[in-house]
This record gives structure tokens, sequence and C-alpha cells, in this order.
């Protein structure tokens, strides 16, 4: 060996940066011909690393210069957010089957109900929960709401009454093998009439409002107005009778009209409604004056919902 080369790996071994030679620059003492240096140097090592060195996968060098773990692929990355994305995508056109199908379910048994009951309006039909196909499938709902609001009804007596409201909740519903009928567990509901629909069954001149219940607990109406030249003011009593009719009875002719005027006065205000247009299985159940108006409670048991 030449002095020349002979100086030149003496440099190396003492911590130069020159090729091969493994370095930090500006440290002496830690080179290792034939190590991955900062500047690069010889793939087949000569010597170990020191032991206090950290360690790199790949080599000995320091971190952003050759050897370090490699970034994630992006590919990996963008694979899995196009998974997400059509996941969304997938989820949001069932939703939007499921509503579909449950609005036409919807509206074909409104029809029917208005088809086998008669009616004259268009009923509301609501089925809950989510999601539909898969109550369709098993021939089962959880919960269906049918609205009647508006409903008007002679009674048989030639006085019609209007509903303001007519809601029901049929629970457990199960739809016949062709889907041409369908069977409630049970039903619960309520009924709704205004006094101005109530004022409008008694006729011209006379205006029922509410009133307190009396000692015996039952709910009360009051009429007032002008009749046949008298000043009536008197309390009717709301019941409900054989499940299906309401009865407004005038509890007392009013003092001040003369008793052969009584069945007159009782023409207009004692009056009682059949509501015969219930889904077959729904009964009345109980009824009470609020300010409102007269609430009357429904509730069934094997409730038949079309057919």
């Amino acid at each position: 060996m030449t002095d020349a080369a002979h100086t030149t790996n003496e440099a190396n071994m003492a911590g130069g940066t020159g090729p091969g030679g493994y370095g930090v620059p500006g440290t002496a003492g830690q080179g290792y011909p034939g190590a991955d240096g900062i500047n690069g140097g010889a793939t087949h090592p000569i010597g170990p690393p020191p032991s206090d060195a950290p360690a790199y996968p790949g080599g000995y060098a320091q971190e952003g210069h050759g050897g370090g773990r490699p970034p994630a692929p992006r590919r990996r990355r963008r694979g899995l957010r196009n998974t997400v994305i059509t996941l969304v995508v997938l989820g949001g056109l069932f939703v939007a089957a499921d509503r579909l199908a449950v609005n036409f379910a919807e509206s074909q048994a409104a029809d029917k109900i208005k088809s086998a009951e008669g009616l004259t309006i268009d009923p509301e039909v609501s089925i809950k929960g989510f999601p539909f196909l898969t109550q369709a499938l098993g021939k089962e709902l959880d919960e269906v709401e049918v609205n009647l609001d508006g409903l008007t009804t002679d009674g048989g007596n030639g006085q019609p009454i209007r509903l303001t409201e007519l809601r029901a909740v049929l629970h457990q519903v199960r739809i016949g093998g062709d889907f041409s009928s369908a069977t409630a567990d049970r039903a619960t509901g309520r009924a709704h009439i205004s006094y101005a629909d109530l004022s409008a069954a008694a006729g011209d001149g006379i205006t029922v409002s509410y009133a307190e219940k009396n000692a015996q607990g039952n709910s009360r109406v009051k009429f007032s107005g002008n009749f046949m030249g008298f000043s009536l003011t008197a309390y009717g009593t709301v019941t409900v009778v054989e499940g299906n009719t309401i009865r407004l009875h005038l509890d007392q002719m009013p003092e001040g009209i003369p008793q052969r005027y009584e069945s007159t006065v009782r023409g207009r205000t004692d009056q009682q409604w059949r509501i015969s247009d219930l889904p077959e299985g729904i009964k009345l159940q109980d009824v009470e004056s609020t300010p409102d108006g007269v609430d009357i409670s429904v509730a069934g048991n094997s409730v038949h919902l079309v057919g």
C-alpha cells in the first residue's frame, strides 16, 4: 500500500465524510468503511455500527437519509376511502327504496279503507318502523296509524256531525297472504268533536260550549242562545252508548220556558250520532268534554283494517 492510500484510509477511520465511510459530519472517531452512510457508501459493510447507534430498517443511517420505514401506500388509503363512500351510497339507496315502498303501501292501504268503508274522505295511513321492507316480507307491521279527520256521519237521525279528528293506532298488524287484508292485535285512538260542529248540529240560535262535570263526574256541555223567543241557558250530558254512539242529552228544561215546549226544545238539544265508519273491531270507549271540544277515546282488539 502506498503512503497516499494509507493516509486516506486512516482519514476514513477517523470519521471522515468521504465515500465509503460512516460518520456524522463534525464527529470524529466513528467511521466504518463499507457501512451505509450519510454520503453514501459501499453496500457491503466491513464492520458493525457502534453499540449505541439507533437502528433503522434497511441499514444504519440517520432519519431522512435512506433506510427509514417507507410511508403507507397511498393506494391503500384511497381504496379504503372509496369503500366507505360506496357503503354510504348503497345505504342511501336502500333507505330511498324503503321509503318509496312504504309510501306506495300507505297509499294502497288508504284506498282500500276508503273503498271498504264507503268513505267520502281520503284516509291517511302511516306505517311506522324501519325498515319497512323487512316487515313486509315477514307480513307483520309493528304499528300503523289511520287518520280519518273530517269524517261526517249523520248517525241515522238526519243530523250530521263532523268529527274534527279521528285517529286510530293499530299494533302488531298481520297482513293476509294475498296482501288484500290485515288484522291488528289491538288498537287505541281518539276522536274529537269541536263545539262549533256541535253548535251546527243543534241548529241556528243555539250555541254549545264547555261546562264542568256534574256531581256524578259526567262530562257536560252548555246550551245557550235564543229559542222561540225565549232565552235559553241549560246543561246537557255527553255519553257513549253501545260502543258506537255519542249521545247528548239535556239534563233538565231551563227555567222560564213553558213545559209544553219541552219536546220542541229537546228536538234541538238532545242528539245522538252513531259512528258507523270505524274499522271493524274499534269501539268508542269514553267521552270527556274539554275547553276545546269533546274528546272520545277509542280502542279495540282483533281489528280488521282492510278487506
